[in-house]
């Protein structure tokens, strides 16, 4: 008697090699072996005649090197999946030499089951504030693959998340299952976390696919810690002046100005904040001076008339920054961007005739200083000469030193004395005798 090893159902891997056991206890010479595909019909997928035929009639089946009757396919396929049927003839005289051999004829059904591990894995997020809502999907699995989640700490330590509120969802596609799994997750205070992970595993086919989302705080460049009123604890605070704006490091905050940070007088300005790769999402306070702070990514300046400087707040729980955003006037004269002097998008200077205000003005001021010293030197030389506009006063006696002022014909001689009190010959002043 002849016996057939076999397994019912038999597992492969798309992509790779399966293998369907079909074995001979004892071993006998083969007479004839075939290999069928069972469905509407028996589709023949192996022949073997060790006289004349070794015949592969589905191109990527051969005879396993393991026993010379079990099948190999490779690459498996999706498709290639469904049951299969082994025969196996052998010749048998029974031990009896003498006697003719009789053919005897084994047969086996078993199923081939393909796995298919997941194809892709994306997660998706929503925040608010410390509250994180994400999403996980993997698609095109089979059959449906587990997920769960980790957190990463700063220090590289990776745990499950427990109790965690979650739906989950499996959607056939076709001949596959899609998995979808959504969590809510609440930050603690100073909770620090350097990454959550939605880890899929797909234990038919050995396969574990990560899909991260790193926590990244907002950052700014050339920062200083600096304590700002609006605030109850220090921020970190720099310029966008000190932004050289080529760094590509993950979470730097960016302002974008339209038209510009420089722009004609009474031109409207629309700021935009931006900080690729900061996770969770940060929120954005614009203020200017001390008036009350302004939500949002954007900030709408309408005619501006003045040089100013505008701040934003940058903040998630993992951190906060503060940048000073300048914009400046090119021109305070209005006038230069009237309507009346422009040619598309070139200023044309009015230069036919007449003077400006400007220079207007300077005449005007240039005049009063011109008629002030005139009206001083008229004074001052009236005073010296002794010559009175207005009826002279009695005026109080007063001492002259006589070397400081110079001697007139018209005047006394004043009258000279040695003081005693000195040795170096000094005149003694005293007063004039009239």
């Amino acid at each position: 008697t002849v016996d057939l090893k076999y397994d019912d159902v038999s597992y492969a891997t798309v992509h790779q090699s399966a293998f369907l056991r079909c074995g001979m206890m004892p071993v006998q010479p083969i007479k004839e072996l075939w290999w069928f595909k069972i469905g509407a019909s028996e589709e023949r997928v192996y022949y073997y005649d060790p006289t004349s035929v070794d015949a592969a009639l589905m191109k990527r089946a051969r005879r396993s090197n393991r026993d010379n009757t079990s099948l190999e396919i490779y690459p498996t396929q999706l498709s290639d999946e469904g049951e299969y049927k082994c025969r196996i003839v052998v010749w048998d005289n029974t031990g009896n030499s003498t006697e003719p051999s009789v053919p005897i004829s084994k047969e086996a059904r078993m199923m081939l089951k393909v796995n298919v591990p997941p194809e892709k894995v994306e997660i998706t997020h929503l925040t608010s504030g410390r509250n994180l809502s994400l999403r996980c999907k993997s698609e095109g699995a089979k059959p449906p693959a587990d997920i769960l989640w980790t957190k990463t700490s700063p220090d590289g330590v990776e745990t499950e998340i427990p109790d965690l509120a979650k739906t989950r969802e499996i959607e056939p596609a076709g001949e596959l299952y899609d998995t979808a799994e959504q969590i809510f997750y609440q930050l603690e205070e100073n909770e620090m976390i350097a990454k959550i992970s939605c880890v899929v595993r797909h234990h038919n086919t050995n396969t574990t696919i990560y899909k991260n989302i790193t926590f990244v705080s907002p950052a700014i460049q050339n920062a200083l810690k600096v304590t700002i009123q609006r605030f109850a604890e220090p921020v970190l605070y720099s310029s966008i002046e000190n932004q050289d704006g080529r760094d590509n490091k993950a979470g730097l905050v960016k302002i974008s100005a339209d038209p510009g940070f420089k722009v004609p007088y009474n031109t409207s300005v629309t700021l935009k904040a931006a900080a690729p790769g900061v996770f969770p999402e940060p929120r954005y306070l614009w203020w200017v001076g001390d008036q009350t702070g302004i939500a949002g990514r954007e900030l709408h300046i309408d005619n501006l008339e003045e040089d100013k400087s505008y701040y934003v707040l940058a903040e998630n729980p993992l951190g906060r920054v503060v940048l000073e955003v300048p914009v400046h006037i090119t021109t305070s004269d209005y006038s230069q961007w009237n309507d009346s002097s422009r040619d598309g998008d070139v200023i044309v200077d009015d230069t036919t005739g007449g003077l400006d205000t400007g220079a207007i003005i300077g005449i005007v001021i240039g005049a009063l200083i011109a008629v002030f010293f005139i009206g001083f030197a008229v004074w001052y030389w009236t005073i010296r000469d002794g010559t009175h506009v207005f009826s002279p006063k009695k005026e109080k006696p007063h001492t002259i030193d006589e070397e400081t002022i110079p001697f007139r014909s018209t005047d006394k001689p004043l009258l000279r004395t040695i003081s005693t009190q000195t040795l170096e010959g000094r005149r003694s002043r005293r007063e004039p005798s009239i």
